[in-house]
C-alpha cells in the first residue's frame, strides 16, 4: 500500500498530523472524509504519483494524528482549525500552493481552506459534498431522514459517543474487501480508540455550530471561492437524491469557473471508482496552471 510513498508525523497549529506523501511534480493535497484515514486514497495516489507529489495526512482527530481537547463551541474540530492544519502541513513540506480534493468531511475541510487561503489553491475539487451552510439552509424532511446522522452525531457528549462505541460493526460495516485489507485494518485501529470517536462527533457538533456560522459569515460578506471548482457527485449515492441541481447549490459559493458532473460511484468514490477518479482528476489538472 502506497508503494513508495513516506510516512511521517509532522507537527503544527498545535497538533500531530500523520501524513503519507510522494511523487514528483506540482503539489496535490488529498484530504480524506468521516469515517476515514488517509489510507481511503491508497488506490488513488500511486495514480496521481506518477505526474504530481501527493500529500494524504490524516485530519486532526482521525486516524493518527491528534485529538485535542473540545470546548464549548467545538472551535478544535471546526473546519477553519483543519484547514489551518493543512495550510500549516503543506508548508512544511514545502508546498505554498497546490491542487486540491476533499471527500464527504473533508471536503468541507478543503472547501474552508480554499476560502481562508485563496493565495494556496490552484484548483480544489469536492467529492460527493454540497456546502455545509448550503446544505443546512436547505435542510427539509428528506435531508433530516436520509442524513440523519448529521443530527445524532451532533448530540451532547457523550449519548452518540456511547451508542456508536457499543456497536462499531453496524455503525461501521465496510468489508476489507472493499476497502483494501490494509485500509481496512488502519481504519478499525483508528475505531478503537474512544477518542476518535469523540473526535468524530465533535465534528459533526461543530458542522451545526461553528462551521455554519463561518459559511453564514462569508455568504453574508459574498466572500466565494476565487479558484477552479470541480464537484463530483457519485451516482450511487444519497447526494442526488437531496438535490435535483448539484450545480445550483454550489453557484453561490463560486466566483469563477464551476464544472460539475457525475461519476459512477458509491460515496466513496476512491475506493469504488480509483482509476476513474485518477482519470478525472489529471485531466481537470491539465488545464489549470499550477502558478
Amino acid at each position: 500500500m502506497f508503494t513508495g510513498f513516506d510516512l511521517t508525523h509532522i507537527t503544527v497549529n498545535g497538533v500531530t498530523l500523520r501524513v503519507r506523501h510522494g511523487g514528483d511534480g506540482p503539489a496535490v493535497l488529498l484530504v480524506h472524509g468521516h469515517p476515514r484515514t488517509h489510507t481511503t486514497w491508497h488506490r488513488v495516489a500511486p495514480l496521481l504519483a506518477q505526474e504530481y507529489t501527493v500529500v494524504c495526512p490524516d485530519l486532526r482527530g482521525y486516524g493518527q494524528s491528534t485529538k485535542p481537547p473540545t470546548d464549548e463551541t467545538h472551535t478544535p474540530y471546526s473546519k477553519r482549525e483543519m484547514a489551518n492544519d493543512l495550510v500549516a502541513l503543506m508548508k512544511a513540506l514545502g508546498h505554498d500552493r497546490y491542487h486540491l480534493v476533499g471527500h464527504d468531511r473533508g471536503g468541507y475541510a478543503a472547501m474552508r481552506l480554499a476560502l481562508d487561503h485563496p493565495a494556496a489553491v490552484s484548483h480544489y475539487t469536492a467529492l460527493d459534498v454540497v456546502p455545509i451552510g448550503e446544505a443546512l439552509s436547505r435542510c427539509d424532511a428528506n435531508f433530516a431522514t436520509r442524513w440523519w446522522h448529521w443530527f445524532f452525531r451532533a448530540q451532547p457528549f457523550p449519548l452518540p459517543e456511547t451508542a456508536i462505541s457499543g456497536a462499531l460493526d453496524q455503525w461501521y460495516p465496510d468489508p476489507p474487501e472493499h476497502m483494501g485489507t490494509e485500509s481496512w485494518l488502519d481504519f478499525q485501529e483508528s475505531l478503537k480508540d474512544p477518542r476518535t470517536i469523540r473526535a468524530m462527533c465533535e465534528d459533526y457538533r461543530a458542522g451545526l455550530g461553528i462551521d455554519r456560522q463561518h459559511d453564514e459569515a462569508d455568504r453574508a460578506a459574498d466572500r466565494r471561492i476565487t479558484c477552479p471548482v470541480h464537484v463530483l457527485w457519485a451516482t450511487e449515492s444519497d447526494l442526488p437524491l437531496l438535490y435535483e441541481d448539484i450545480e445550483e447549490a454550489w453557484r453561490p459559493w463560486v466566483q469563477g469557473e464551476l464544472q460539475v458532473e457525475p461519476l459512477k460511484s458509491g460515496h466513496h468514490i476512491a475506493e469504488d471508482a480509483p482509476e476513474e477518479l485518477a482519470h478525472t482528476l489529471l485531466q481537470a489538472w491539465s488545464a489549470v496552471p499550477q502558478r
